[in-house]
C-alpha cells in the first residue's frame, strides 16, 4: 500500500484510498456526535465505509496501514488540559482531547470503517487521527495481538523497508506500553531523501454494540524545528483518547 512510500497525507486511509486533504475531508453534519469548538473551527464528521468484520490478517494489515500515514503514555489525568477541548463521538464512542483552533475532516476509505482527522490549519502534515476497523469476534481483547512489546515490534517491523536494495521507508521503534486499557507505540518513519516522520500512537478495542472494533489513534509531526512546536499538542491529545 502507499501509505508506506506517502507519509506525509493526512490521514492514514488517504494513501489507501486514493484520498487527499481536499477531496478526503468534507463537512457532514450529525446528529449523533457532540463537538465543543471554538466558532472559528471547522467540523466534519466521519463516513461509514465497510463494516463487516475483519479477520485476524486483515486486522493486523489495518493497524499497520494505520499507522503508516511515544515519551508517551504517561499516566493521563481526566481533567481538560487548558487550550483543549474535548470532541466526543457518541456514535463511535471515543472521546479525545483536541487542541483548540484544530480543524476536523472525515475521510472515506474501503478499508477502514470510519477516519477523523484533526489539525492545525497552519501545518496539516502535523495532526492527529482516529481510524476504527471492524474486527472478527475471535479477537477479545488487546492480548489477541500479543503483549505490547510483541505488537510493536511486529508492527514498527512491518513498516521497515530499510533492508531493501535500494533502501525504502526505514521504520525505528522508540517506545512502547500498556496503560488505560490501551497499547501505546511511538517510532518514526523516514523515506530516502525524506525528513523523519515521528510518530505516537495509542490502540484499543471494544464492543460498538454491533461488533468488535479497533480503535487505531496516530499524532504525527516532521522531525523539524517549524513542526516540532505542535508535539507537546499532539502527545496530549494521544494520551487523552478515551473509549467511552
Amino acid at each position: 500500500m502507499a501509505a508506506v512510500t506517502s507519509t506525509a497525507s493526512l490521514c492514514p486511509a488517504a494513501a489507501g484510498g486514493g484520498l487527499t486533504p481536499s477531496s478526503a475531508f468534507r463537512p457532514k453534519p450529525s446528529s449523533h456526535r457532540r463537538l465543543q469548538l471554538p466558532a472559528t473551527t471547522t467540523a466534519c464528521h466521519c463516513l461509514p465505509a465497510r463494516a463487516e468484520g475483519l479477520d485476524r490478517r486483515e486486522a493486523l494489515l489495518g493497524i499497520v496501514l494505520s499507522a503508516a500515514d511515544g515519551a508517551l503514555a504517561a499516566e493521563a489525568t481526566t481533567e481538560l488540559q487548558e487550550g483543549f477541548t474535548m470532541y466526543e463521538d457518541e456514535a463511535n464512542k471515543f472521546s479525545i482531547a483536541v487542541p483548540q483552533g484544530w480543524l476536523i475532516g472525515a475521510g472515506e476509505s474501503s478499508s477502514f470503517k470510519s477516519v477523523t482527522a484533526f489539525y492545525p490549519e497552519q501545518a496539516a502534515d502535523s495532526n492527529v487521527s482516529v481510524a476504527i476497523t471492524g474486527i472478527g469476534p475471535d479477537f477479545t481483547s488487546l492480548k489477541s495481538f500479543g503483549d505490547v512489546d510483541a505488537f510493536a515490534e511486529g508492527l514498527v517491523n512491518g513498516l521497515d523497508r530499510s533492508w531493501q536494495r535500494p533502501p525504502g521507508l526505514a521504520a525505528k521503534l522508540i517506545d512502547s506500553k500498556a496503560a488505560n486499557g490501551l497499547y501505546y507505540v511511538e517510532y518514526t518513519l523516514q523515506n530516502p531523501g525524506e525528513q523523519r516522520r515521528h510518530i505516537v500512537s495509542a490502540i484499543g478495542m471494544a464492543f460498538n454494540g454491533w461488533y468488535n472494533c479497533l480503535y487505531t489513534v496516530t499524532g504525527q509531526y516532521i522531525d523539524d524545528e517549524e513542526s516540532e512546536k505542535y508535539k507537546p499538542q499532539i502527545e496530549k491529545a494521544v494520551r487523552s483518547f478515551r473509549l467511552t
